[in-house]
C-alpha cells in the first residue's frame, strides 16, 4: 500500500490526512491549530512530523493546499507567515513525490469527486459534464479560479480573485465601499476594499459595522456573532445579510461571464455553507439572474454549496493520483 500524506492550510487550523490510491483513508484526518506552531517558531514541517510520528507509517507522497499564492513551487501563506517548497516537504516527510497546491487549486481537483449528498443546489441551472467549472472560495479569506479539464490534465489556474475590487453598483454599495476603507485606514491596512473585505469572515463583520453605522450605532461584533444576532431577527445584522448576498451575487455573475462555467460554480468554505440559509429570503438567485445584453445569466449556470469540510484533502489526494496514474 502505498500511502501519501495530504494537509490542508487554512488561517486558523491545517487538517492533516492519509490517502491511499487517490481516496482519503477514512478516520485518518486530524486538525492542528496553527496559532500553537507559530508561537513555537514551527511551521507546516513540524505538523507533518508530528502527524507522521503519531501515525507511525511511511509516506510515498505528499501534497499540500495552502491558504496563500503558490509561485514556481513555492507556497506563501496569506494569513501566517510560512513559506514552503518541495525540499522542505520532502525532508519533513521523507516521501518522493511532492506536490504544492493552492487551497483553491485543491477544492478544484475535488470537483467530481464529491458525494452528490455533499452538493446543495442554490441556483437552479445547467452543470454539463466535461464543461468548465468555476470554484469560489469563501472563508477566512475569498478566491475564485476556474477548473478545465479531468485527471492529470485538470488545469485550475491560481488566483487571488478575493482582493479584486468590490462590485459597485449603487449609492449604498458606493458609501459601503468608503466606509470599510475608512474601517481599514484606522487599523493601519491598505485601504482598498476588495470582496474578501465585505465577502471573508472578516468581511460579514465590516457589513455589520457599516449598517450599525448607518443607522446612528456603533458595532464590532465577529461574524459568528453576527450569524447569532441573524438568527433572533437582528435588523443591523439582517442587513449585513442583504448586503452580504447582494454583492454575492454581484461578484458571481461578473466570474460567470469572465469564465463560461458551463459544468456549474460551486462555492465551498465556511461563509459559504453559514449564509446559505439567508441567501433565499435576500434574492441571491435573482441578483445573479439580472439580465444584461448577453443573455446568459438569466438562464445558464448553476451555482450549488459544496458541504464538505474535507473536500481540499479530497483534491489533494486526487491529484497525486492522477500525477501517479499519468
Amino acid at each position: 500500500m502505498a500511502l501519501a500524506i495530504l494537509a490542508d492550510i487554512g488561517g486558523t487550523n491545517t487538517r492533516v490526512a492519509l490517502a491511499d490510491g487517490g481516496q482519503v483513508v477514512e478516520g485518518s484526518i486530524r486538525r492542528f491549530p496553527n496559532a500553537e506552531y507559530k508561537a513555537r517558531g514551527q511551521d507546516i514541517a513540524a505538523i507533518l512530523r508530528d502527524y507522521l510520528g503519531t501515525a507511525n507509517v511511511a509516506v510515498d507522497g505528499v501534497c499540500v493546499a495552502a491558504a496563500g499564492p503558490v509561485q514556481d513551487g513555492v507556497a506563501t501563506m496569506t494569513n501566517l507567515d510560512w513559506v514552503m517548497d518541495a525540499d522542505k516537504l520532502r525532508r519533513a516527510t521523507g516521501a518522493r513525490r511532492v506536490s504544492i497546491l493552492n487551497d483553491l487549486q485543491a477544492q478544484g481537483h475535488a470537483l467530481g469527486h464529491i458525494a452528490p449528498d455533499c452538493l446543495r443546489p442554490l441556483i437552479e441551472g445547467a452543470a454539463l459534464p466535461g464543461q468548465t467549472m468555476l470554484v469560489v472560495g469563501l472563508g477566512t479569506g475569498v478566491n475564485a479560479a476556474p477548473v478545465y479539464g479531468h485527471g492529470a490534465e485538470r488545469v485550475v489556474p491560481p488566483s487571488e480573485s478575493g482582493h479584486m475590487n468590490m462590485p459597485v453598483r449603487n449609492e449604498e454599495d458606493l458609501a459601503l465601499l468608503g466606509f470599510v476603507e475608512g474601517l481599514l485606514r484606522e487599523r493601519g491596512e491598505i485601504p482598498h476594499c476588495g470582496v474578501e473585505e465585505v465577502l471573508a469572515g472578516r468581511g460579514l463583520a465590516n457589513l455589520y459595522s457599516f449598517t450599525t453605522h448607518q443607522a446612528g450605532g456603533h458595532g464590532g461584533k465577529s461574524s459568528a456573532g453576527i450569524l447569532d444576532l441573524m438568527t433572533v431577527g437582528d435588523p443591523a445584522a439582517l442587513a449585513a445579510a442583504r448586503l452580504y448576498s447582494h454583492i454575492l451575487a454581484g461578484f458571481l455573475s461578473d466570474l460567470a461571464l469572465s469564465y463560461l462555467p458551463w459544468g456549474g460554480i460551486y462555492l465551498i468554505g465556511g461563509m459559504a455553507r453559514a449564509m446559505t440559509p439567508w441567501f433565499p429570503q435576500n434574492q441571491l438567485a435573482e441578483q445573479f439572474r439580472e439580465p444584461r445584453r448577453v443573455d446568459l445569466l438569466t438562464h445558464a449556470f448553476r451555482v450549488s454549496v459544496v458541504e464538505d469540510d474535507y473536500a481540499a484533502l479530497t483534491g489533494c489526494a486526487a491529484w497525486l493520483e492522477a500525477l501517479r496514474q499519468s
